[in-house]
Order: structure tokens, then sequence, then C-alpha cells
């Protein structure tokens, strides 16, 4: 008996789906793709292709959404809605505005088109209350009454004035370690004795005693006070002047071939008086061969420069004259020499490391005097100079010839 096909179709297998075999699915992909999938698959590359494709098409619907939002969107909203670059972010809401809307207790008038209603921000940071106080300061190996001024946003005036009892007056004495007073803004410190007057105190300061009362930090109670001329204040009372002018201190006075006994105070290297002694031209040299600074430069406190050099370099007479100081100097200065030039001009050479000329000697310009040192106050090797005149100070710079 022969079979009918059409009878007795043949069924599949229990474990296959009636469903469209794989293989006619995958003759639906083009050839060359197909050949092109199956060479990756050898190389053992399908994985990481799929990756890349993935990726490329992630970054592609990014651009695509970043696009119209900047088309569509972000066009369609007015200028006022945008937040500015470097301004808070507010959360808000957008709603159709056509008359005046009262926000938080302001009237702002606003034109139709679209309004932000913003909710404020709870937390506010409040700016920082000024300094009232004094407070202190270690001074560190390196440190300038220039560097800490300007570390503190301080004048160094303001600095050496609050500190009178401790430079002396003198920038030079700022040595490490040394416990300073920082003032809360520019002006002076003042420490209260017995017998002082409030009226007398401000007048030396060049302020009106209002201000030293105001002032927070100084916690006078006009109440209490009593008479300005010898107020209720405790001795040793440390008060803060503010904009007080202390002047310039003069922490070596000038000391001349007629004057011997100013220097008597100040260290060993006094001469006495001299009657005798060689006369200066009038114009002046440089003391040693470098003519840079290697510290301070001339200011209103510091009344000399601070000349570069190197350990036991020579240094020089600027002019023609006699020595009237000639050793160890108390006041920050180290081993000093001054030449009265017999004119009302005298020069001074400090931190000497040896003096090689001695009191009541005439030298003469160029001449060589000393050796460059490091004693005293100082931070390094380097001259200290100054040129006096007539008692006062005069800026070196605007007198020493190249």
């Amino acid at each position: 008996m022969t079979d009918d096909p059409t009878s007795n179709p043949v069924q599949p297998p229990e474990n296959e789906s009636p469903t469209e075999p794989e293989n006619e699915k995958l003759n639906r992909i083009p050839i060359n793709w197909r050949k092109l999938w199956n060479r990756i698959l050898m190389l053992g590359l399908g994985e990481t292709t799929l990756r890349i494709i993935t990726g490329v098409l992630a970054a592609v619907m990014v651009l695509i959404v970043v696009w119209v939002m900047g088309k569509y969107f972000l066009k369609s909203q007015p200028a006022s809605a945008l937040p500015l670059a470097g301004t808070p972010t507010f959360q808000s809401t957008l709603k159709p505005v056509s008359t005046t809307t009262v926000i938080s207790n302001q009237t702002t008038a606003l034109q139709s088109g679209f309004g932000i209603s913003r909710i404020p921000q709870i937390h506010t940071n409040l700016p920082s209350k000024p300094r009232t106080d004094v407070i202190t300061y270690v001074v560190k190996e390196g440190d300038t009454l220039f560097g800490i001024a300007a570390a503190f946003g301080l004048k160094p005036e303001s600095l050496l004035w609050s500190n009178r009892y401790t430079l002396g007056g003198n920038p030079d004495n700022l040595i490490p370690n040394l416990q300073i007073n920082i003032p809360p803004e520019d002006g002076a410190i003042y420490e209260w004795q017995n017998g002082d007057g409030l009226n007398g105190v401000a007048k030396f300061y060049s302020v009106d005693p209002q201000v030293i009362i105001n002032w927070a930090g100084n916690h006078l109670d006009p109440n209490t006070l009593g008479d300005l001329s010898l107020p209720n204040i405790p001795s040793g009372t440390m008060l803060f002047i503010p904009d007080g002018d202390g002047g310039s201190v003069d922490w070596m006075p000038s000391i001349t071939r007629d004057t011997p006994a100013e220097a008597t105070s100040f260290g060993d290297g006094f001469c006495g008086k001299i009657t005798e002694g060689a006369v200066g031209t009038g114009t002046y040299s440089w003391p040693t061969e470098f003519k840079y600074l290697s510290g301070y430069d001339y200011t209103s406190i510091h009344h000399g420069i601070d000349i570069a050099g190197k350990l036991d370099n020579e240094v020089y007479a600027v002019d023609d004259g006699v020595v009237v100081y000639d050793g160890w100097n108390n006041n920050g200065y180290g081993n000093l020499l001054i030449i009265d030039h017999g004119n009302g001009w005298q020069s001074v050479y400090g931190h000497l490391d040896r003096i090689i000329v001695s009191c009541a000697q005439s030298v003469l310009k160029n001449q060589e005097v000393a050796l460059l040192g490091t004693t005293g106050n100082s931070s390094g090797p380097h001259l200290h100079f100054e040129l006096r005149k007539d008692g006062g100070y005069v800026n070196p710079w605007d007198f020493l010839n190249p």
C-alpha cells in the first residue's frame, strides 16, 4: 500500500517548535552582512563589537536629546528664567503671569510671559564680624616685620607702634620665638601707666579721646571712667588706639664729635669727646662692593638700607671723617661704627663682623674701615647703613653716588 503524503503528514518532533526555523531567519540577513558577522565571530571579537555598537548608539541618542532640548525647549524660555553663572539655584515652577505679583513682600512688576516663583534658602551665610581684640603672634625663623604686617593686612608701622616695649622702635629687634601683639586694624597699642591722662595719650597719637573710649575691645565704660585727665583705668591696661600714629622712633640718637655723652647708654663703643678730625667733602660713595638690598629698605620706621654682602667683605668709609663710635651696641646693631663727617653729617655701619679702625681716628673716603658681618639682631650677613643729617635721617639712595 502506497503512503499518501497528503493524508499522513509528518509531525514535528515533540521538542521542536512549529515556528519558523532559526536558519530561515538568518537567511533573511543580507549575505554580505552575514559574512562580515561570521568573520568577526571567528576572530573572537563578537562581544567587543556589540559593546562598541551599543556605546555609539547611546552617544547618538544623547546628542539627539541635547539638540532637541536646545532647539525647542530652552529657546522657548525667557532669558530671565535662565540661571546666571555663579548664582544660587532655586527650586522653581513656571506659571503664566500677566499682572503685578507680590513675592516675599517685594512687589515686582512682571510682564506677560513666564514668571518664577522662588523658594527662599533657609540657611544664610553671615559675614564674619571684624576683630576688636588684640591677638599675639610668635615670630618664626625668616619672619620680617613687613612680612608679618602684610599677612595680617596691616601697615608695618602699626606693628612697630603696637610693640614699642618689645621691639624698642627697631624692626631689627624682631627675632625668632619673640611674642608680639597683632592689633585688630591699623593703629597703635598703648600700655596705660599710673598718672596718665586720656587727653594726653590721645593727643600723642593724634586721635580724639572718644575714639579710644568707643573702641569695643578696650572695654571702657563712660559711666565709670571719670575725669579724662585722670581716668579710672588700671595701670598695665593695654588700650588699642584706632588710626593712632606713633610717629618715628629714634632708637639710636645722633652721635657726633661734639655730643659723646649721647652714646654712653647704648653700648661699649662710645668714644668720648673729640675735638679734632677730618672733615668730609659732602659727597658719598658706596660703602661696599655690592649695591643691592638684602633685607629692609629705607622706610619711616627703618632708617637705613640693608646692603647685600658676604661675611668679611670689606666695608669702606663713604666720606672723610672721624670715628665717634666703635664697638658693641645694645640696640640690635651688634658691632657698630659711626663716622662723623664734621659738617652735620654722620654715616652709620651696623652688624659688622670686625671693626679695623678705632675711636677718634680720622679716615678717608673709600678707606677700608670694617668687615661685613651678621652681629646683633641680624638674620644673615649684610650691612645696615644709614646717613644722618643734623640729627635727622635721610634716604641713603638719594645721596650715594654710583
